[in-house]
């Protein structure tokens, strides 16, 4: 009750949530496989199959498939319900045959280089930001690249040319990546090190170290550059959503990405990255992203704060809705650039080329931004 009281706005979209969550059972086919694909679906992540809930039937059976596949060829996950999935992944294979041909294609073209790639990152470290690039399209960019070949398939929209729909992929899993770094340098038995050492390396002897005390300040410069970086796909992924013809297509790659940049917005220089889990309002930065199609980093679990998810996903009906929470989520970044951090200037020359990006589309939204006090998401990301 007292979270209505602060954030009315939010009631409405939670209601919608709320219902849709129930119509997924309803959802579910009658043949067994089906039955089994889509139960086991909400089970491992049922806000992805709250997302594709909105697709046609014929791309939303791909896309399913699509996930759990991946799911399967994920190494990370361990818990009872991946366990499921592995000891009846026959019923994943018998679903995956009765998909269109070039349905089937994609999920295999897709599957056998996503494999290929992890397989050399299992002994390989990321050294370099190339090999960041590297890594993140394998886990990440692929998935892109696959999603764009079912929308083609369906007949839906244009074969989006590869190198846009690998930053959308590429702009999610940085996204995670920075969010988690605690969670990841905590793993066990062993950290994973995703950060490239080329970056890290100018602030610590080792990636660890940045979560000591006593490193706060180079913690912090280092989380920096790491969020400049991953600026640097967001205009790749606003042209990608610009060129989507469908709605439901639009929306379910779209939110991901408002989502993405808000996030990026809340991490920029906060030392809590570092410390623990990353606050917005009453509950953990984990939100409902379509990134969380499966790849070797994308947790099995994702937290969500629903408020927020529900608000978003409820408004984000056309490009403009995009450019306008783009552009108001860069204010929020920009707002928080220390002149004195090192990449201060390059961190500016980003968040104003999305703005210009947005500025320039036409369609921006006139509302009041980030730094008035007015704007439509700042309280909501940090209120408690």
């Amino acid at each position: 009750m007292a979270m209505m009281l602060r954030h009315p706005d939010e009631v409405l979209p939670l209601m919608k949530m709320k219902v849709a969550s129930a119509m997924l059972k309803k959802q579910i086919p009658p043949e067994e496989h089906w039955s089994f694909c889509y139960t086991i679906l909400q089970r491992v992540s049922r806000s992805f199959a709250l997302v594709i809930q909105q697709l046609g039937v014929e791309l939303r059976n791909a896309v399913c498939i699509f996930y759990l596949v991946l799911r399967a060829l994920d190494t990370v996950g361990g818990t009872k319900d991946y366990k499921v999935l592995m000891d009846e992944f026959h019923h994943v294979s018998t679903a995956f045959l009765e998909l269109g041909k070039s349905y089937q294609e994609a999920i295999e073209d897709i599957t056998k280089r996503m494999g290929s790639g992890m397989a050399k990152y299992i002994c390989k470290e990321v050294e370099t930001v190339d090999d960041y690039d590297e890594y993140c399209h394998y886990v990440a960019g692929l998935v892109g690249l696959g999603l764009s070949k079912l929308f083609y398939a369906s007949g839906k929209e244009e074969l989006a040319p590869e190198f846009l729909s690998n930053s959308m992929g590429l702009f999610l899993q940085k996204t995670n990546i920075i969010r988690d770094y605690l969670e990841d340098i905590n793993e066990i038995p062993k950290s994973r090190m995703f950060w490239p050492h080329d970056i890290w390396s100018k602030y610590a002897d080792k990636l660890e170290d940045l979560k000591d005390e006593e490193n706060s300040e180079n913690a912090v410069r280092c989380l920096n550059e790491m969020v400049t970086d991953a600026l640097r796909h967001v205009d790749d992924s606003l042209k990608y959503m610009s060129s989507l013809r469908d709605l439901a297509i639009f929306r379910f790659c779209a939110i991901p990405q408002i989502m993405a940049i808000g996030t990026l917005a809340l991490c920029y220089n906060n030392l809590q990255v570092f410390r623990g889990v990353v606050k917005m309002r009453r509950g953990y930065v984990k939100y409902v992203y379509n990134c969380d199609l499966p790849s070797h980093h994308v947790p099995v679990s994702p937290k969500t704060v629903l408020g927020l998810v529900a608000k978003i996903s409820d408004q984000t009906k056309t490009m403009s809705d995009v450019y306008s929470d783009f552009f108001e989520f860069s204010c929020l970044l920009k707002s928080k650039i220390n002149e004195k951090d090192l990449n201060a200037t390059l961190t500016q020359k980003r968040i104003e080329n999305i703005q210009n990006s947005c500025i320039a589309s036409g369609f921006l939204k006139k509302r009041s931004y980030a730094g008035d006090g007015n704007s439509k998401y700042s309280s909501t990301l940090y209120n408690e």
